[in-house]
């Protein structure tokens, strides 16, 4: 899963060695934290949202596979 966020967020910023991506599992669930450069911040939101929504649709759709919940948090 973590993969998959860091490919997507490398492919929209400017500054893709910057982005870092932070997996801690749980019991049954996966949280994974997205941290990004400062100047990279808005593109990796979107409008109101709408990219951080997109990556957080297309990382659920990854998890039913395993059965698991997955929270996307931006830092």
């Amino acid at each position: 899963m973590g993969d998959l966020v860091k490919y997507i967020a490398q492919a929209l910023v400017d500054h893709p060695e910057q982005v870092t991506v932070n997996e801690i599992q749980g019991e049954q669930s996966i949280i994974i934290e997205l941290k990004v450069a400062p100047d990279d911040m808005g593109k990796v939101i979107g409008k109101q949202g709408r990219i951080a929504k997109a990556i957080r649709t297309v990382v659920k759709a990854a998890a039913t596979k395993e059965n698991k919940r997955v929270v996307v948090e931006i830092i």
